[in-house]
């Protein structure tokens, strides 16, 4: 959890965080406190007490809990995650101010009621909240730039000291017993100290290694479990209770809720997404019962109270999960009804890319996809290069604009100082032709597609460029595999707003340099929208002499019903411009390859795979064909297509890169 990321927070967030917890609260104190008289005779005084506590519980809500509900439903990177995420972090900040101050007040009275003369009720209150005031401001201010040194003095990669990791745990029992002072309780300061540790590696992220399998998996449970124990459900609850507590618990997350919707209409957001925020909002999770049972400990809530309001943190746990769910598609947003692929594309216009990259290895390749684009005055690149990071150490994933950054001079972020050093080096090798940008992308790999998609949507490409999962030696021996990048690399192939390629790197990962030889190109096409839009993508290395492109036309001596009459005229025209129509090209051949079976395209695929430095077919998903149709069953990497599969396999010997491109996958009315 990054706390500075309060000050960078939207005044959206902030209205919606403010309205829906201020208002909310002061109403629900206004009607507990204007009527008490009332509550003490209906209720009893010590059930009237407790309802200043019932309503600041059901006004606030906990980040931490918001955080696991957006990554239980698989929204957490969804715009309007990141909208719940940035409002819960002010909830949550109000929620601690109000709660704390509340607690030294409420417990300084109770003490200042007793026959013990060490505390006088209205004096203890001010100076237990004075020193509420100062535990919250000093803790940060001497603790923080102490954190700071330790980070500084890790060199980068490398793991933090002993003596480091030790000064931060005994920190955490300090600040747990200052806390005390101010009547908080020790969890509390071990709490602040937490926000105080800076997220992410490298202090971060070894806490979270050196505690999370065993607060997480061992005393957290425990914990959780005997929290439980204390709590009787079946216990005989007052119906006159029952009411009030009812009334008091609908009305606040009512008003919760009406000014969630009102403010997000009012900033013109679908009501739909209005009222998925307000139950994500709502919602009510372990924190909260946990709170639940303090209070309890602490005599400001009786055995009735606390089994209520467990039975209500299912509930509202419960309804914002199913609401939600059923609500709120994050992926609607990427339906094609535009097209936004190569092929359509007018002529003389700006190739809008996304290009990813997860690690040093993917960076050069990358580039050297960006260099056959071939770039010119009336065909320019605009270039937006994601550097995907995973998320460690912290709850918030965050989006990193470099050129933003560099805007704002700020330079707080130091990620991916390679991926920018090297695409602003192809921008300015292009200067007039290239415009790029880098952003950097920290979240869950189980939630990158949607910084892939809604980038990618935004920007307006036309296609967005993967990495495969695989990574080859330079002896052609497979290097690695990583399992998280063929499952992002899936789930954007379905979901992505425009095209797609899949770029597979089976040569080394320098920068390709001939010695003023011309590079080979080949493009294998057998028909269909993907070989089209694979083929538009090969022809804009026809304006480069450095480039030799060579087109095989793989076609059938059997006839094949799966391509329509109007997939054939489009393959026919668009083949035109290769075969010298129009006009021969020197750096172009056309070569038409007939092709009998599966064997036939196997022997062929082989006995040019190593004539080449770059191979570009198309996906061609769904399409059946006599040259393929036998190879499906046998294919390793769907995500490749039958092609491209065949080539990426290891057994065929190449040393070429392999682009896999799909074209954009339209959705149906």
């Amino acid at each position: 959890m990054d706390l500075t990321m309060i000050t960078r927070t939207g005044r959206k967030a902030w209205t919606i965080a403010f309205c829906s917890f201020v208002i909310p609260t002061v109403l629900g104190l206004t009607v507990s406190y204007r009527f008490l008289g009332y509550w003490n005779n209906y209720i009893g005084e010590f059930e009237a007490k407790t309802l200043p506590v019932i309503v600041i519980g059901h006004s606030g809500c906990y980040f931490a809990v918001i955080a696991s509900l957006l990554s239980d439903l698989e929204i957490l990177n969804s715009e309007l995650g990141r909208l719940a995420l940035s409002t819960a972090l002010v909830m949550d900040a109000f929620n601690t101010i109000v709660s704390g101050i509340g607690t030294a007040v409420i417990s300084s009275l109770k003490t200042g009621s007793n026959d013990d003369d060490s505390g006088k009720g209205p004096i203890a209150a001010l100076l237990t909240t004075f020193y509420f005031i100062c535990f919250m401001v000093l803790t940060p201010l001497l603790l923080r730039p102490i954190m700071r040194r330790f980070v500084r003095n890790t060199p980068e990669g490398r793991p933090v000291k002993k003596l480091y990791k030790s000064i931060v745990f005994i920190l955490a029992l300090a600040v747990g017993l200052f806390g005390t002072v101010a009547n908080q309780s020790v969890l509390a300061g071990l709490l602040v100290l937490g926000l105080i540790v800076p997220e992410g590696p490298p202090l971060g992220t070894e806490m979270i290694k050196q505690l999370e399998l065993f607060s997480t998996w061992f005393l957290c449970p425990i914990f959780v479990t005997s929290c439980a124990m204390k709590v009787h459900i079946g216990i005989h609850v007052d119906g006159r209770l029952l009411l009030v507590w009812f009334f008091i618990i609908v009305s606040v997350n009512w008003l919760k809720i009406l000014m969630t919707i009102g403010i997000c209409w009012h900033c013109k957001m679908p009501k739909t997404d209005g009222l998925c925020l307000a139950l994500m909002l709502g919602c009510k999770g372990v924190v909260d019962f946990c709170t639940n049972v303090f209070l309890h400990d602490a005599l400001l809530m009786s055995n009735e109270a606390l089994s209520v309001m467990t039975i209500n943190v299912l509930v509202m746990g419960t309804m914002a999960h199913v609401g939600v769910k059923f609500l709120y598609d994050p992926s609607r947003k990427y339906a094609g009804y535009q097209k936004r692929n190569i092929e359509n594309m007018k002529p003389n216009s700006e190739l809008k890319i996304v290009s990813c990259i997860h690690k040093p290895s993917h960076i050069i390749p990358i580039k050297n996809v960006l260099d056959i684009c071939n770039p010119t005055s009336s065909n320019p690149l605009v270039v937006h290069v994601l550097h995907l990071m995973e998320l460690v150490g912290r709850s918030s994933p965050i989006f990193i604009s470099h050129r933003l950054q560099e805007r704002l001079g700020s330079g707080r972020h130091t990620f991916s100082e390679d991926v920018i050093a090297t695409i602003d080096l192809f921008e300015h090798d292009n200067v007039g032709t290239v415009s790029a940008s880098t952003y950097t992308a920290i979240s869950p790999p189980r939630f990158m597609h949607d910084d892939i998609c809604y980038l990618a949507l935004d920007k307006l490409a036309s296609i967005i460029i993967l990495p495969f999962h695989i990574t080859w030696s330079e002896d052609g021996s497979v290097e690695s595999t990583n399992e998280n990048i063929r499952s992002l690399n899936t789930k954007v192939i379905e979901r992505a707003p425009c095209s797609v390629a899949i770029l597979v790197n089976r040569g080394c990962s320098s920068t390709i340099n001939y010695n003023g030889k011309t590079k080979q190109i080949a493009m294998i096409f057998i028909g269909g929208p993907d070989d089209r839009e694979a083929l538009c993508f090969a022809k804009r290395t026809m304006k480069d002499d450095t480039y030799h492109l060579v087109v095989y036309h793989l076609v059938s001596t059997i006839k094949n019903d799966d391509f329509t009459n109007w997939d054939v005229m489009l393959d026919c025209e668009l083949l035109k411009g290769v075969k010298g129509v129009y006009g021969s090209v020197d750096n172009v051949t056309y070569e038409k390859v007939g092709v009998e079976n599966t064997s036939d395209t196997t022997a062929f695929i082989s006995d040019i795979a190593n004539q080449h430095d770059f191979i570009i077919v198309g996906r061609r998903n769904g399409v059946k064909s006599p040259q393929t149709q036998a190879l499906e069953k046998w294919t390793e990497y769907p995500e490749l297509g039958v092609i491209g599969d065949l080539l990426a396999s290891r057994d065929t010997n190449t040393k070429a890169s392999i682009l896999v491109v799909q074209q954009q996958l339209m959705t149906k009315s």
